[in-house]
């Protein structure tokens, strides 16, 4: 297993990290939040709350803590209705576009760069060591792409995976239900055949780039006859492909969120939906769990990919800050203390790294089903940790800067955290390891 990158992927890492040092990292902190603080509105609204609450006391002759508490709970009001404004990175990601990065996975044929998921982990990497909302608002392309590309009919690909790969159209991905987020068969959305269309009811939840995308691949129950824990389970879903615009697809309120906010997530909404049929992707009900766990075992190491980069750029932010503080007339990179956390930290980041090119580098020479499922769920579930991790120690390293908002530290501890949720949590993470591991022990 040889990691040594060739000529061409450090060109097409080169590449990439150009545009991200000129199109992204100027504006990282601007994407991710504008806070709007009018002192003028606060004081007037404040002073009207207190006047009302005195007069309330007078009146009433209730006690001190009374008062402070209902004050209070004012004040939290009003902390939780300031503005905060967040904005998706279209720039950035229109310019990777024309670069042919959206069409990364995308064969030849239907004009994409016909790369592997290794050349993807290496794009999604440079990019999260600057900035995770980016990469999750770039990346949830590839998701978005994956159903059809590894499920869809032959003139579905045509159609929709040139788009793509041209930059004209964005792709997102929605499995995720109310009821139904680590439960995938749990979910409630039906869709029914009704002569050449399928007629979609439902509301999937947490869609990165809802609203923003033009093309979506759906999943919904076909078979529910099929019950979740049965046999029969896995021909219990289907997929479909969704264009913005359909009829009776709408998209809820943009979310707000602890981070990753210029990556923008709202609900997807189908009412009556009417979806031709010749959008079920692959052509017949009932592929829609393989597909799903298909999308998934990748896009897992795309999240490892994406947690190594950020543990990476996180790292090294830490360490030039060590290394330029000074503290009792010498830089803190040399108190052992500090020392202890640079050490684990960047063993965070090597092991990170290896274990995600691995899961990579397997999934691009034919990896047997189980063990690639079981590479991919390793890969994301330490990389997401070592994120998290790198970012508390990082907030620690930088002291009282790293709670101010300007050293950009905050974010990265805020953004860090979605890494362990979305696309399979810790937990389910764990669960298929084990699952796997057990299995290739009884049959030994």
């Amino acid at each position: 297993m040889d990691f040594e990158l060739s000529e061409e992927q450090k060109e097409f890492k080169a590449l990439a990290r150009s545009v991200i040092e000129k199109e992204l990292k100027p504006l990282v902190l601007k994407l991710d939040e504008k806070d709007l603080y009018r002192a003028d509105i606060m004081k007037e609204i404040l002073i009207k709350d207190i006047d009302l609450l005195m007069l309330k006391l007078a009146e009433e002759n209730v006690y001190s803590t009374k008062f402070i508490a209902a004050l209070e709970e004012k004040l939290k009001l009003l902390t939780r209705a300031l503005p905060e404004e967040s904005s998706y990175p279209m720039e950035f990601v229109k310019k990777m576009g024309e670069l042919g990065f959206m069409g990364i996975l995308i064969p030849e044929k239907y004009d994409g760069l016909g790369k592997g998921i290794f050349d993807c982990v290496l794009i999604a990497e440079e990019v999260a060591k600057v900035c995770l909302s980016a990469t999750t608002a770039l990346s949830v392309i590839s998701l978005g792409t994956l159903p059809i590309l590894l499920s869809g009919t032959e003139e579905q690909k045509k159609k929709y995976l040139t788009k793509i790969a041209s930059g004209d159209s964005l792709a997102a991905f929605a499995i995720t239900e109310a009821d139904a987020g680590s439960d995938v068969m749990a979910m409630k959305t039906r869709a029914v055949r009704d002569g050449n269309f399928y007629v979609l009811n439902g509301e999937k939840q947490f869609i990165t780039s809802a609203g923003l995308s033009d093309i979506y691949s759906v999943f919904a129950v076909t078979n529910p006859a099929a019950e979740p824990r049965s046999v029969a389970a896995a021909h219990r879903l289907s997929g479909f492909i969704l264009e913005k615009g359909t009829p009776g697809l709408a998209f809820g309120k943009k979310e707000k969120k602890l981070g990753i906010r210029a990556s923008e997530t709202r609900s997807l909404i189908l009412t009556d939906c009417r979806v031709p049929a010749e959008n079920l992707i692959g052509g017949k009900e009932g592929l829609g769990l393989a597909t799903i766990s298909g999308t998934l075992t990748r896009s897992r190491i795309m999240v490892g990919a994406f947690g190594a980069g950020h543990a990476s750029g996180t790292f090294e932010e830490a360490l030039i800050y060590a290394n330029n503080r000074k503290q009792f007339n010498k830089s803190i990179s040399e108190f052992q203390a500090i020392q202890h956390k640079l050490a684990d930290m960047s063993v965070l980041v090597e092991t990170a790294q290896l274990l995600t090119y691995k899961a990579a580098w397997s999934a691009d020479h034919g990896a047997p089903k189980n063990l690639l499922a079981k590479l991919s769920a390793q890969a994301k579930y330490y990389a997401s940790n070592a994120a998290c991790k790198v970012a508390d120690d990082a907030v620690q390293i930088f002291g009282g800067m790293g709670f101010m908002e300007e050293s950009g530290i905050p974010k990265r501890w805020r953004d860090a955290r979605i890494l362990r949720i979305y696309e399979g949590t810790d937990e389910i993470q764990k669960n298929e390891i084990a699952r796997i591991l057990t299995k290739e022990v009884s049959k030994k």
